[in-house]
């Protein structure tokens, strides 16, 4: 959370916040003591009202002692914010200035870190195929959330958001018919599990894991908005020392690698698609 100013007091507020995720890291080793303070406190507020309890301290009482409780909890902690082929301008740079330099590797390592439900892990699977280097990669996709995880294993999104996720496919470069991908029923759209038939979907922590492969890209985005100035340092830690020589990394459209302490470390490949490469 953000340092509070030596010369103001702590609201009531935000001093139920710190002991909270204090709490939540002893109880259950889920780390959000360096989220930002405004979107933390937002989402924490809302998860009051929804669980009908008065206080913060009185959602700390209870969550201590029900780990359901936090399951729930958690789910406001980590509101899924996806869709696929988002902003598109980064996949069609993906498209045209990175998978030039994949394709001359025999095999690929691929980390998207804060894959959320999904969306990101099955757009980066139709690129791959369209671009011939699918069946030759590996791709990790992390969350700590793990219903999120769950639902991105399934696969199956609502179909009233297929409409935007075509626009965004052809916006970003896509070679064929969206609907290819997909079987519709009913009110959802079920993606073609041979997509992400070997992604490994897995819990990961940017706040309290390690690298645990060498890869090729790192694609993390809208994940580091909510972190505070050292915690976005760890992250970016992480990815410079996961990417191999010359890997890349791409983040969200409103993050940058710009006055981090690994500024330095990475050149810029396209500034407007945040897309980096390690020095």
């Amino acid at each position: 959370m953000k340092p509070v100013d030596p010369g103001t007091p702590p609201s009531a507020t935000d001093i139920e916040l710190r002991l909270l995720m204090e709490a939540i890291y002893l109880r259950y080793s889920y780390d959000f003591r360096d989220y930002t303070g405004a979107s933390q406190k937002r989402r924490v507020l809302y998860a009051l009202q929804q669980l009908n309890l008065p206080h913060i301290s009185a959602l700390q009482e209870r969550v201590l002692r029900d780990a359901a409780l936090f399951g729930e909890l958690l789910q406001y902690l980590t509101i899924p914010v996806s869709e696929m082929f988002r902003d598109p301008p980064y996949f069609l740079a993906l498209r045209e200035q990175v998978v030039p330099v994949l394709q001359t590797y025999p095999s690929l390592k691929i980390w998207i870190a804060g894959c959320s439900t999904g969306e990101e892990a099955y757009s980066m699977a139709i690129l791959l195929r369209e671009e011939g280097l699918l069946s030759r990669t590996q791709i990790y996709a992390t969350d700590i959330n793990p219903t999120s995880l769950e639902k991105a294993r399934q696969g199956i999104f609502p179909l009233e958001a297929i409409r935007s996720y075509t626009t965004n496919y052809q916006r970003s470069g896509g070679r064929r018919a969206f609907s290819d991908y997909y079987t519709a029923a009913y009110d959802a759209a079920r993606f073609d599990p041979s997509l992400c038939a070997d992604v490994i979907f897995a819990d990961h922590s940017l706040a309290t894991d390690s690298v645990f492969a060498e890869t090729h890209l790192v694609s993390c985005r809208n994940v580091l908005i909510y972190f505070n100035r050292s915690l976005q340092d760890r992250a970016l830690g992480l990815f410079h020392e996961s990417l191999c020589h010359r890997g890349f990394l791409g983040l969200g459209s409103k993050e940058s690698i710009d006055f981090s302490a690994y500024a330095q470390r990475f050149d810029t490949l396209a500034r407007a698609e945040r897309i980096y490469r390690k020095v």
